[in-house]
This record gives C-alpha cells, sequence and structure tokens, in this order.
C-alpha cells in the first residue's frame, strides 16, 4: 500500500460512513439471532416459481436485447408500465419523464450528485431515511433536520427554516419527504400537511424530493393523493423501487421528474454504470404485463399485515410502561421510543447478548439525536419469531430501566 493512501483520498470519501444498518447486520449473521435490524422483504413473499418460467421466456423471445447493454433511461416498455401505473394515481407522467435507477439507492446519490455543492443545505426530517442521510452527507449536505409530530414532517418548522435561510439570502437546494409509512417512523403524512409544504415550496421556490418506496404496501387506512400527482407543476422529483413491492435482487428503482431534470439525473448515471441491467427490466416488465404484480403484491401485503399485527399485539403484551410506538398503516416498520434518559446505543449489545437485534434509533437523525429510539422490522422474521423477538427486547429494555 502507499505511504500517503489517506493524503489522497477526495474530500467527499473523507467524508463518506459506513453504514450503520449494513454494519449491524454483520452481527447478526449468528441464526439463533431474531434481528428486526434489516429493512428486507419476506423471502416467502418473491414469486420464484413465476420468474424461472419468465426468465426463460425472456431469453427465447428478447434474448439478444435483453443480453445487451441497453439505454441509461432504461427499457421503454418498463417506463410505459410504470408512466401507466402511476397515471392512474394522477400523475399525468410518460417514458419520458422516466429514468430506471439501480434501485432507489442509485436515485438518492444521482440526487446528491446532481444538485448538492459541498455546504449546501438539505432539508431532512427527524428522524430520516439512513440512507438518503448517508447518500446527502457524501456530496457535503449541510442537512436540517425538521422534527415530526403524529402526521410527519412538520410545515411550520420548515415554513420556519425557510423563512429564515432567505433572510440571509439562501435557499436550500431540496426538502427531503418521505410521505408513506415514512421510513424509519412509520408515520403517513395526510394530504392537509402535504398541501402546506407544496405550498412553502411555491412559495419559496423550493424543488421537493418525493421518496416513497412502501406506498403500495398498504394495510389499511385511506390512500393519500401523492406529492408528485398533487402539486403539478415541475417542483417534485418522485423516486421509487420494486425492492420492497416486487424482489430486493432486481435492484430496479426509477426516478420520476421534468425532463429537463431527468436530462441531468442521465448524464450523471452514465457516468456511474451507463445503464441498469436490460435482462431484469424485460423480466420486470413481463412480470408486469401477465399480471403477476398486481396478484404477488396483494400476497405481500396480506403477509406483511399479518406480521405486523402480530407484532403490535406483542408489544402491547410484553413492553414495560414508559415504552411507545408507532402503529403504521403500512410499509415494513414501527418506531420505538424509549424513556429519554435510555440510550439504544448501550441497549443494542445486550440485546444482542439476548438473541434480538435493532436499529438504533440516532442513525436516522442528522444531528445526531433520537438516542432514546430504535427501528423495528416486522417484514423479515415469522410471526412466531415476532412475538419471541418483542420478548426478549422487553427484557432488555426492562432489565436496563432505573
Amino acid at each position: 500500500m502507499i505511504s500517503d493512501f489517506q493524503d489522497i483520498l477526495s474530500v467527499s470519501v473523507k467524508g463518506m460512513k459506513k453504514s450503520a444498518i449494513r454494519e449491524l447486520l454483520k452481527l447478526t449473521k449468528d441464526p439463533e439471532i431474531i434481528s428486526f435490524a434489516g429493512g428486507l422483504p419476506a423471502p416467502e413473499t418473491f414469486p420464484k416459481e413465476v420468474l424461472i418460467s419468465l426468465v426463460k421466456k425472456v431469453i427465447e423471445e428478447d434474448g439478444d436485447l435483453a443480453l445487451q447493454y441497453g439505454s441509461t433511461e432504461g427499457d421503454d416498455k418498463l417506463r410505459e408500465l410504470i408512466a401507466e401505473n402511476y397515471n392512474r394515481e394522477g400523475f399525468n407522467v410518460t417514458k419520458n419523464n422516466i429514468l430506471i435507477t439501480t434501485a432507489s439507492q442509485q436515485g438518492l446519490d444521482l440526487l446528491g450528485k446532481v444538485f448538492i455543492d459541498r455546504g449546501d443545505k438539505v432539508l431532512v426530517g427527524l428522524p430520516s431515511y439512513l440512507g438518503g442521510l448517508q447518500a446527502f452527507n457524501a456530496y457535503g449536505a449541510n442537512m436540517i433536520g425538521i422534527k415530526f409530530d403524529e402526521y410527519g414532517m412538520r410545515s411550520d418548522k420548515v415554513a420556519e427554516v425557510l423563512e429564515d435561510l432567505k433572510s440571509k439570502g439562501e435557499k436550500p437546494k431540496f426538502i427531503y419527504i418521505i410521505p408513506d409509512f415514512q421510513n424509519p417512523a412509520g408515520v403517513t403524512m395526510p394530504e392537509f400537511r402535504r398541501k402546506e409544504i407544496v405550498d412553502l415550496a411555491h412559495k419559496y421556490d423550493v424543488l421537493l424530493v418525493e421518496d416513497s418506496p412502501y406506498k403500495q404496501i398498504r394495510f389499511e387506512g385511506e390512500d393519500q393523493k401523492s406529492i408528485y400527482a398533487m402539486e403539478g407543476t415541475g417542483h417534485v422529483i418522485n423516486l421509487g423501487t420494486f425492492s420492497k413491492i416486487f424482489v430486493p435482487g432486481f435492484r430496479i428503482g426509477w426516478v420520476i421528474g421534468h425532463p429537463d431534470i431527468i436530462d441531468k439525473f442521465v448524464m450523471a448515471k452514465q457516468g456511474t454504470d451507463l445503464c441498469t441491467s436490460p435482462f431484469v427490466q424485460k423480466i420486470a416488465a413481463k412480470y408486469i404485463e401477465e399480471g403477476h404484480f398486481t396478484r404477488f403484491l396483494k400476497l405481500t401485503i396480506q403477509n406483511y399485515k399479518e406480521k405486523k399485527e402480530v407484532m403490535l399485539a406483542a408489544f402491547e403484551k410484553y413492553m414495560p410502561e414508559g415504552v411507545t410506538w408507532t402503529k403504521p398503516e403500512g410499509g415494513l416498520f414501527l418506531f420505538v421510543t424509549l424513556p429519554e434518559y435510555m440510550d439504544t446505543e448501550e441497549l443494542f449489545p445486550k440485546a444482542i447478548e439476548k438473541k434480538v437485534a435493532f436499529v438504533i434509533g440516532s442513525v436516522f437523525h442528522c444531528d445526531g439525536s433520537g438516542k432514546n429510539t430504535m427501528r423495528i422490522n416486522f417484514s423479515y422474521a415469522s410471526k412466531e419469531q415476532n412475538v419471541e423477538g418483542v420478548k426478549r427486547l422487553a427484557q432488555v429494555i426492562r432489565e436496563a430501566m432505573k
């Protein structure tokens, strides 16, 4: 190794941090550990038999194109199908508004690559998705955390920050929002709050980024209109993915936005990977065309609904007084809050000793707060493991209480 390795690293790399979740997951390889740590879909929801058939069909019918390089923008048929799906939700988009990415995490990275210079302000939730915080941090963003209430990101706090920045002759590059079953909080932003934030985006001429990987995994309650569909003037970029509603191993995501925005994202992506796998894109398009997507999504929703209900019942039964948790209407997570004096980072090794894992809440807070919180995933483990894992976790918390 060269002697000045550390000195020649870029400023961006020096500012990068390893994913806390990925690092924690290394500790949960023990098969005896019940892991609530990852945002993993349940393997039993994967349509393996259907995919065996589709892989063969794609190779036989379209093998020369499927196995060749593809366009950076993505497979035309897949983009058209995605556009059709979103237009049923009121989006009014064509394939020209859509870029296929290597999962939505690439969309977040491209967002930073296209918009963020070191020191630029970005508004994010307190808490917010770790992958987003990580991507923005890599480009040197100065993230401003906006506190939550029961409706998600507080619009009054957004207004305060925007007005303060305006008074200094500044504005953020964008506001990052996860409105549906927010990761990690599990909260869904109602339409009135979405409209309040859209109005602020118009007033202060600020870009909104709507990250919505879980919207279609709704178990109960009323569907809320997407911010993109609600806004309608090009102030919104929407990020989506098949990772939570089809299979994560395909690594297919997308960015929806004004064609001028998509053009810049295409150029940024060309310097990263040229194109997302044409092979898996054609399989995904065939999967949708043949009606498998709708059928299997219903089965996935039922699976996760049952697991969530079992977990919430276990929380009610076993958790000590003073512990609270969200009750999401969909998605993959619930967020747990302990008494303020407790620190989940200190609890984590004790939980591992009891063979249960979670994600410490502070990693979802750009300001390092939230030390008394944790994120719990209910989709991956079995219903029986969810109950047993909550029992173990409750014991760890009870023993650590004053």
